[in-house]
């Protein structure tokens, strides 16, 4: 030890001589202490490599498919925990042939009772030993289930997830839960301020009106009584199949992962058995356009000692196009530079306030509540949309503002606007793509629809590629179509379905003047 002080000493006088300072600095004890420099590297340490910003991820997403046709997805990422997850190509589209509501009887059924697992406590208490967390979400046209964890405890999860997709126990316990749950769901759905989720379902149904997309994703009251474990087993024969599943996995070796995958999901007997199924619904999503309305008293959806006023919400949307599609990107572009938000929000600095719902809106008419503009995306089709809020008395008023900037879109684009939500879309992906979960299900997903994934800089760079008459181009081919509309609160002043289509026909996107005798 001394020896090694003792050169560590020499070596920083070396160093100070040959930079020209002093070799030791004199101290009032007496001693002398070495001045080693802070520009000059120290003897007989390797040079620094510092990390670089390359704009890319360092880990190609690798995928590899079993004998059963099951697709086996990772992408290592460094850090101590993993995400891992099985993602069914199965939601609310595909139950035209049975009761609808099925997938969100699956989702809440999910990390219940397994064939080795008793309870969901063993199950939770399992995977509390690594750490873990579990989770399942059933959208349109996926259900996933993910689990995050010590990477250690890899074969655990997977054995976990296998045992959850495809061995659950459906008791008659849990399935009553679930009833009281779901009914509990749409209580709640139909009572908070916040009527997004409920109007983002009633565009659904009037742009694809009883197909595919436009299927009811919430379980329908009447149809909690009706789903018992014989329906929900004859679902999971046709769609819990292996080629319609990806196992994905963030933070973990590929190896390792098709490793578990060949262990714990080739070869396996589903609870439900191998016998004859209805087949799976292919049917490609058909835009019908149209209109649903709700009438519903909102005056005392927020009480307190600062209630929200009543409002009445409108939905516009027109069809946009699949994410498999190369418009999808100047799609994505157009939906961030519409942007738009809460009005309370509207005039603070870096919250959006240069999209042109904020500018053209929200920033022009303080009567409204809310313009935002909102994308949905699926495989087979697209909806653009703008939802907006405001008092009942200014509804005719609040659709004309909307339908004049659907028509604002096919108009001129500026430079500047365009490459400003060109970067807030990539700032937008790259942020989230920092949070491993987000990462697991872009994976998924991407690979459950095309059997690769593109990778973030790809992206960023189709991004920057889009111009000017890429966006006029999209907005011109969308406008051709029937609107989607729909309507929440008191509908007494609501312009027609016709009027609200012909502004969208029109040049300026004005409704059609209304002449009264008596007002």
């Amino acid at each position: 030890m001394a020896a090694a002080v003792a050169w560590l000493r020499r070596g920083a006088r070396g160093a100070a001589r040959r930079c020209g300072l002093a070799a030791g600095r004199s101290y009032s004890g007496g001693g002398a202490y070495p001045s080693v420099s802070l520009t000059c590297p120290l003897p007989g340490v390797p040079k620094a490599v510092f990390a670089a910003a390359e704009g890319r991820e360092r880990f190609e997403t690798r995928v590899t498919v079993l004998e059963n046709g099951l697709r086996v997805a990772s992408q290592n990422k460094f850090g101590q925990f993993c995400t891992v997850g099985i993602l069914v190509n199965s939601g609310s589209r595909h139950e035209a042939k049975y009761l609808s509501g099925i997938s969100h009887f699956l989702e809440k059924l999910a990390f219940s009772s397994t064939a080795q697992f008793g309870s969901k406590d063993e199950i939770l208490l399992t995977l509390e030993k690594h750490g873990g967390i579990c989770d399942c979400q059933a959208s349109r046209d996926t259900i996933m289930y993910a689990v995050s964890a010590d990477a250690r405890g890899l074969d655990t999860v997977v054995n976990l997830l296998a045992d959850v997709a495809l061995q659950p126990r459906l008791s008659d316990e849990e399935i009553e839960m679930t009833r009281t749950a779901i009914r509990f769901e749409l209580e709640d759905l139909n009572m908070r301020p916040d009527p997004e989720p409920l109007l983002t379902e009633m565009i659904h149904a009037a742009a694809f009106r009883d197909n595919t997309v436009g299927l009811n994703r919430f379980c329908p009251v009447e149809n909690t009584d009706k789903i018992d474990r014989d329906v929900l087993h004859s679902y999971l024969r046709s769609y819990y199949t292996p080629d319609r599943m990806v196992l994905a996995g963030v933070g973990i070796e590929h190896e390792q992962l098709v490793e578990c995958a060949r262990k714990y999901l080739l070869g396996v007997e589903p609870v439900w058995g191998t016998g004859q199924s209805r087949g799976v619904d292919r049917s490609v999503a058909q835009y019908t356009g149209g209109i649903v309305k709700v009438e519903k008293d909102m005056s005392d959806v927020s009480l307190g000692p600062t209630p929200i006023p009543e409002l009445t919400h409108i939905m516009i949307g027109l069809e946009s196009c699949s994410f498999l599609e190369d418009d999808f990107i100047p799609f994505a572009v157009l939906n961030m530079m519409m942007g738009g938000g809460g009005s309370f929000s509207a005039g603070g600095p870096g919250k959006g306030m240069f999209t042109r719902l904020y500018l053209n809106v929200l920033n022009r008419h303080h009567w409204m509540y809310n313009a935002t503009s909102y994308h949905h995306s699926y495989e087979d089709t697209g909806l653009l949309c703008i939802h907006a809020s405001a008092d009942p008395k200014q509804v005719r008023e609040m659709v004309e503002i909307i339908t004049r900037e659907f028509i604002l879109m096919a108009g001129a684009v500026g430079e500047v606007e365009l490459e400003r939500a060109k970067t807030q879309l990539k700032s937008m992906l790259m942020m989230n793509l920092e949070s491993r979960p987000v990462i697991f299900e872009d994976v998924g997903r991407q690979v459950l629809a095309t059997n690769t994934r593109k990778l973030p800089h790809e992206l960023c760079a189709l991004i920057g590629q889009v111009k000017p008459t890429d966006i006029k181009r999209v907005v011109t081919k969308m406008l051709h179509k029937k609107p989607a509309v729909a309507a929440l609160g008191d509908l007494t002043d609501l312009p027609s379905y016709e009027h609200i289509q012909a502004a969208l026909s029109s040049k300026d996107g004005r409704l059609p003047r209304l002449y009264r005798l008596f007002r």
